[in-house]
């Protein structure tokens, strides 16, 4: 059974910084694309940064140079760390793992920024 947990998430003010973690179990982590996705009020769920197994990354246009997605396979964790922060950027933030279509979801973590 394959469980993500995320974690980290929290109250900051604007200009602020969060490290979110994901742990995975019963999955082979190191194989997997990692992505980290959002959901704020009244939007649909989005793509914020993806990591391939190789340790390629991609980001959304709107956190690119502010947020850095990294993975440890030996902890089988990946990262999200945010900075300068942005009331735009609250919403839940969701880990996602992928191999070839198998796709499985956090429960997600609140992350609420402050103007």
């Amino acid at each position: 059974q394959v469980q993500l947990v995320e974690s980290g998430g929290g109250l900051v003010q604007a200009g602020g910084s969060l490290r979110l973690s994901c742990v995975a179990s019963g999955l082979i982590f190191s194989i997997n694309y990692m992505g980290w996705y959002r959901r704020a009020p009244g939007k649909q769920r989005e793509l914020v940064a993806g990591i391939t197994s190789g340790g390629s990354t991609n980001y959304a246009d709107s956190v690119k140079g502010r947020f850095t997605i990294s993975r440890d396979n030996a902890k089988n964790t990946v990262y999200l760390q945010m900075n300068s922060l942005k009331p735009e950027d609250t919403a839940v933030y969701y880990c996602n793992s992928n191999y070839r279509g198998n796709s499985n979801w956090g429960q997600g973590t609140q992350v609420t920024v402050s103007s």
